[in-house]
């Protein structure tokens, strides 16, 4: 995954950039970057590896080497980024997020026949930002460039641009299915993916940009470039877990989404009569907290922290490179509190459940300490599918996610051709997943949030949502 942010500014501006690329570190935590202009310097950019150091402390010094009336940044989950290049539409830096699912094959159809080359990461991979960046050099403009990327990225591609006259170009993708939002100030504007990043810092909400938008902004003037499409497919997922609570997607708040949602799952376990004589009911920290709040209010069951996650110095469970690592950290960063463990009947929601790696050992390190039952709620539907349209919540293969394997075990392979029953938790095979995976992780009762509640719950359109990674419609 990862997320942007950007100013143009009629004056400097290098600081607030860096508090508002630091506003999206919870997107990513592989690289991050920051580029800016002046018009005495002209452009500068610096990058640095983020794995074992938030951005903050990478980037304090920043100020000493660089300064700008205009400037963007990114957080990465993938390539180094922004990346300064050179081409016939002058130097500009670049910074993208998404994924690019096709690159060899646009490598292979666009690139190789003109005798250029690229740099090679590690493995020969190409860094998706300077391939982005080479297809929108082919032609006269940004604008066609950035629309030729749109039409033939299998993927999706959001792309934020710093020119060498200062002025930015930001562009949704083409579906609309990450955010892009533009604010303003009396100085300038901003372009950011978490609309708080843009307001705790003095701007206001000037619009999102629609599906495929293009625009350019200098300190005075907003520009359309390339009009909104009318097709939307915005992640719902955002909602429901990599979203950050304070930010407002399409006007629709995150935490208040997760509260909603929270509550129609109690309401659906009080009419089929399940969970009852639950003592506590929590969140799995943090991002199932929120969906556990909305459960508690609704249910009238207390809502307890029986955990706390220990974060001074492991803030994210997932920052380590290798499974066996994060697993260790995650384990590491449970502290039990026992007076509301012990003996207790316990209600959890998580977010998701993906691989289910990490649930199961809270599981037990629950059971361990004296849990009488541990009953789980995914507050989304059962993922079926690995996300091929951002960086996140991607899988090198289906079979990694824990549904997929327990529909396999069940009945092979064939059951994929029943998925839309085994997500539904009123049919026989949506009941045998649930018992299936409560046999295996060993919990007192499962329930996932149904894929109609998860979308009332965000109150958008069901064809303005992408829905994916839960039953494979695009």
């Amino acid at each position: 995954m990862g997320g942007f942010f950007g100013i143009v500014s009629r004056q400097e501006c290098l600081m607030d950039v860096f508090f508002g690329v630091d506003y999206h570190s919870h997107l990513g935590t592989r690289r991050a970057g920051m580029a800016a202009y002046d018009p005495e310097v002209g452009l500068q950019r610096e990058i640095h590896n983020i794995k074992n150091a938030p951005f903050r402390t990478k980037f304090e010094h920043v100020f000493e080497e660089m300064r700008g009336t205009s400037a963007i940044g990114c957080i990465s989950d993938s390539d180094p980024q922004p990346l300064l290049i050179r081409s016939k539409l002058g130097t500009f830096a670049i910074c993208t997020i998404g994924i690019v699912n096709n690159a060899e094959a646009l490598i292979e159809r666009y690139l190789t026949t003109n005798g250029g080359h690229f740099d090679a990461m590690t493995g020969g991979k190409v860094n998706a930002t300077e391939l982005l960046a080479a297809l929108i050099s082919r032609k006269d403009n940004f604008a066609e460039g950035i629309r030729f990327v749109q039409e033939i990225v299998e993927g999706t591609a959001s792309i934020l641009i710093l020119r060498d006259n200062g002025n930015l170009i930001a562009a949704r993708d083409k579906l609309g299915r990450l955010p892009v939002i533009i604010g303003r100030n009396e100085t300038g504007y901003s372009v950011t993916f978490e609309s708080f990043a843009a307001i705790k810092l003095g701007y206001e909400q000037e619009r999102e940009l629609g599906p495929g938008e293009i625009v350019e902004l200098s300190p005075d003037s907003l520009t359309v470039l390339n009009p909104p499409g009318n097709q939307k497919r915005i992640c719902a997922f955002l909602w429901s877990y990599y979203g950050y609570p304070t930010s407002c997607y399409e006007g629709v708040n995150v935490e208040a989404m997760r509260y909603r949602n929270g509550a129609l799952m109690a309401r659906s376990d009080r009419e089929n009569g399940v969970a009852e004589g639950i003592d506590y009911v929590g969140g799995m920290p943090d991002s199932g907290t929120p969906h556990a709040i909305g459960y508690a209010n609704e249910s009238g069951v207390p809502f307890a922290r029986a955990f706390i996650k220990y974060t001074p110095t492991w803030s994210r469970s997932f920052t380590p490179a290798h499974q066996t690592e994060r697993n260790k950290v995650a384990k590491m960063k449970q502290i039990p509190i026992h007076e509301l463990i012990q003996d207790k009947k316990l209600l959890f929601l998580d977010d998701s459940i993906v691989r289910g790696t990490q649930i199961k050992e809270t599981v037990e390190f629950l059971y361990e300490n004296g849990a009488k039952e541990v009953h789980m709620r995914s507050a989304c539907p059962p993922i079926m599918f690995g996300c091929k349209f951002h960086n996140f919540s991607r899988s090198a293969s289906d079979m990694e996610l824990i549904a997929r394997r327990m529909i396999v075990e069940l009945e092979g392979e064939e059951g994929f051709r029943y998925i839309d029953e085994y997500i539904d938790g009123a049919t026989e095979r949506g009941k045998k997943l649930r018992e299936a995976l409560c046999r295996k992780f060993d919990f007192a009762s499962l329930e996932y949030q149904s894929l109609e509640n998860i979308i009332k719950a965000i109150g958008l359109p069901a064809c303005e949502l992408c829905t994916y990674c839960w039953n494979g419609k695009e």
